[in-house]
């Protein structure tokens, strides 16, 4: 494998003008693979026709790494892939394909790549660049791959980020068969857009970030189209869904004091169809090694509001987030993250947990449970999702 993968390198970058024998020598790879086998099932009668109530499915991760020139340049290549009950949720990306080049003080990345900006646990207002991959996950931590020129530059004020963005990924949504989704299956194709170029209107970011004492922080502008799309419900039921231009500014905010981490992010998003202030606040602290063996509990509690009410898609509008982040710290590297979240004008409860542990050297278990309780009918969002707890059990095998 490892000289199929040389020689592979060895074409690529003859261009470069190396000779082989010397790129053979300053050449490093890695492979590395994920197989996943996971299982959800929803335990409640489904809210819509043709929905099921058990997912199987079968997942595939290979990433490649490779560098040169004393690793200053880099190629990284991550895919995936999943086959699902649902046609929907069987899907392909490129998670991240891109060239990178380190020199002095900046760094310049050319490809598909995945960039996170963020400090806070229930909500990650302020990340905007890549899009969510809705089938994936319910909590919107998996993202698309994004195409992207960005240039870093680190100073003594701070590091700046510059991102042109020139083509935009759509948001995949549920099929018949699958959960959490509308009466109305949307399909992404049908979605629509503000901007005539549509899917490719030229997208620009920027963002500053750096750290004074105990203080880390980052002011971010994007500029193109939303990440979110948003939709309205006419009288005869049809869903319109439609990507706006939007300007977004982003702050993120964390302290560390002790044992205490005290986060803030906040967004202002302007557009011709809304504009939206929201913000997270709240408190991570943790006990460390209480039972002398490297056992850390951390207690946390966040605020979330959004201006927009009950037609926040996040249905995160007035909420109160607390939870426990457990870690054992030991040679299994078991950890556990147990959640809910209430809503302040409501009854609508989302309780949660997260749960990994290693097996052996090569195997990963992770549980993962979510709870719906008392939703109420004027959510936009959570609504439609009242039946759709679940429990979801995986394996994975590291190559």
């Amino acid at each position: 494998m490892k000289n199929k993968l040389t020689y592979l390198a060895v074409i690529l970058f003859s261009f470069s003008g190396i000779a082989q024998e010397d790129l053979k020598k300053t050449i490093n790879h890695d492979f590395e693979l994920e197989l996943e086998a996971e299982y959800r099932y929803f335990y409640k009668s489904p809210s819509f026709e043709e929905q099921k109530d058990q997912f199987p499915s079968l997942a595939i991760r290979p990433k490649y790494t490779l560098d040169w020139n004393k690793g200053y340049e880099s190629i990284t290549a991550e895919g995936f892939f999943r086959l699902d009950v649902d046609n929907e949720r069987t899907h392909w990306d490129i998670r991240e394909l891109y060239y990178q080049k380190v020199k002095n003080n900046w760094e310049l990345s050319v490809g598909l790549k995945k960039i996170y900006w963020g400090v806070t646990e229930s909500n990650h207002l302020v990340d905007i660049i890549n899009q969510t991959d809705a089938v994936e996950s319910f909590d919107g931590e998996q993202k698309l791959g994004q195409p992207m020129i960005q240039y870093s530059l680190n100073t003594n004020f701070g590091a700046f980020d510059f991102f042109y963005l020139p083509y935009h990924r759509e948001r995949s949504f549920a099929g018949n068969k699958g959960r959490f989704r509308f009466p109305i299956v949307i399909d992404k194709e049908d979605v629509g857009y503000q901007s005539k170029a549509k899917e490719w209107r030229q997208d620009f970011a920027i963002r500053w970030s750096h750290y004074i004492g105990a203080f880390d922080i980052g002011i971010s502008h994007f500029y193109g189209n939303g990440r979110e799309p948003l939709f309205t419900f006419d009288q005869l039921g049809n869903i319109n869904a439609f990507y706006p231009v939007i300007n977004q500014t982003g702050l993120e905010l964390q302290v560390t004091h002790d044992a205490f981490l005290w986060k803030f992010e906040s967004i202002y998003r302007t557009a011709k169809a809304q504009d939206v202030f929201a913000f997270v606040a709240g408190l991570e602290y943790t006990f460390s090694n209480i039972d002398g063996n490297g056992l850390d509990i951390g207690v946390l509690g966040e605020y979330l509001y959004d201006d927009r009410d009950e037609l926040a898609l996040s249905a995160l509008q007035n909420d109160i987030f607390f939870g426990s982040r457990i870690a054992f710290n030991d040679t299994q590297d078991t950890a556990i993250l147990i959640g809910g979240l209430t809503d302040l004008e409501s009854s609508s409860k989302i309780f949660s947990i997260e749960a990994s542990r290693r097996i052996g050297n090569s195997w990963k278990a992770e549980l993962e449970a979510r709870v719906f309780s008392n939703i109420d009918a004027n959510e936009l969002l959570l609504a439609n999702f009242k039946n759709d707890s679940f429990l979801r059990f995986t394996m994975i095998k590291y190559f």
